[in-house]
C-alpha cells in the first residue's frame, strides 16, 4: 500500500500535467481542438452540470484560472434559480472552483453571488458557497448539461410548459 505522502505527491503531478492552457478553437481549421469545457469539468472531479450548455469558449491557464464566455446571459433553476453572467470567471481546482465571478443565486428574493463549489466525493454532495452562506445538494442534481432560459421562469412556469 502506498504512503499518503506519495498518493499527494502523484495527485499533484497530475494536476500540474492537467492544468494546461485551453482555447476552444483551432484559427487554422475553424473547429473545436480542445476538450468541451463539460469534459473537463468532469476530469476535475467536478459534475458537468454546474455550467449551462450555451458556452461559446473558455480559457484554462497553467494556473488554474479560467474565463468561460456564454453565447448569452441565461437563467437555469436547480433547487434555487441561478443566473450565468455572460463572462464567468474563477480558478478551479481537483474538486473545487473558488473565486467565482459571473454567477448568482436566487435566495429570499435576494440575488447573492456564487462564490465557490466544492465536490465532497464521498457523500456525493456539491457545496455551493453563496455571499455568507452556503448550500450542499446532491451531485445528481447537477449530472446533466442545463439548458439556457432567457427568463427567470419560476418552478411553477417550468411545471406549466411541459
Amino acid at each position: 500500500m502506498a504512503s499518503p505522502i506519495s498518493l499527494y505527491l502523484l495527485l499533484l503531478a497530475l494536476l500540474f500535467q492537467t492544468h494546461l492552457s485551453f482555447s476552444t478553437t483551432d484559427p487554422a481549421i475553424g473547429r473545436s481542438s480542445t476538450p468541451d469545457v463539460h469534459d473537463l469539468l468532469s476530469s476535475y472531479n467536478l459534475p458537468k452540470g454546474i455550467i449551462p450548455g450555451n458556452v461559446k469558449s473558455y480559457n484554462l491557464s497553467s494556473t488554474g484560472d479560467f474565463t468561460l464566455d456564454l453565447e448569452s446571459t441565461c437563467y437555469v433553476h436547480f433547487d434555487e434559480l441561478v443566473y450565468y453572467d455572460k463572462t464567468i470567471r474563477g480558478k478551479l481546482s481537483y474538486g473545487s472552483v473558488h473565486d467565482v465571478s459571473g454567477i448568482q443565486a436566487k435566495l429570499f428574493f435576494l440575488w447573492l453571488p456564487v462564490t465557490g463549489i466544492e465536490v465532497n466525493a464521498k457523500s456525493g454532495m456539491v457545496q455551493f458557497f453563496v455571499g455568507a452562506l452556503s448550500k450542499t445538494l446532491p451531485a445528481q442534481q447537477f449530472q446533466d448539461i442545463p439548458v439556457c432560459k432567457s427568463k427567470p421562469l419560476l418552478r411553477d412556469d417550468l411545471i406549466g410548459s411541459v
